[in-house]
């Protein structure tokens, strides 16, 4: 699946993980934000509080 730049930022402005972590992680995710922030937040990169 492609991954646009655009959902790395949203995800990126979300969790404050790092660029290739956030792509990572909508990859594993298949594109869905809250299964990201929750596999960034299993891997202890996740910094902020869900908003």
């Amino acid at each position: 699946m492609e991954i646009s730049s655009q959902l790395v930022k949203d995800l990126r402005q979300k969790t404050g993980a790092g660029v290739m972590d956030c792509k990572a992680a909508l990859q594993e995710a298949q594109g869905d934000m809250e299964k990201a922030i929750e596999y960034l937040r299993r891997k202890g990169l996740a910094t902020a509080a869900k908003k």
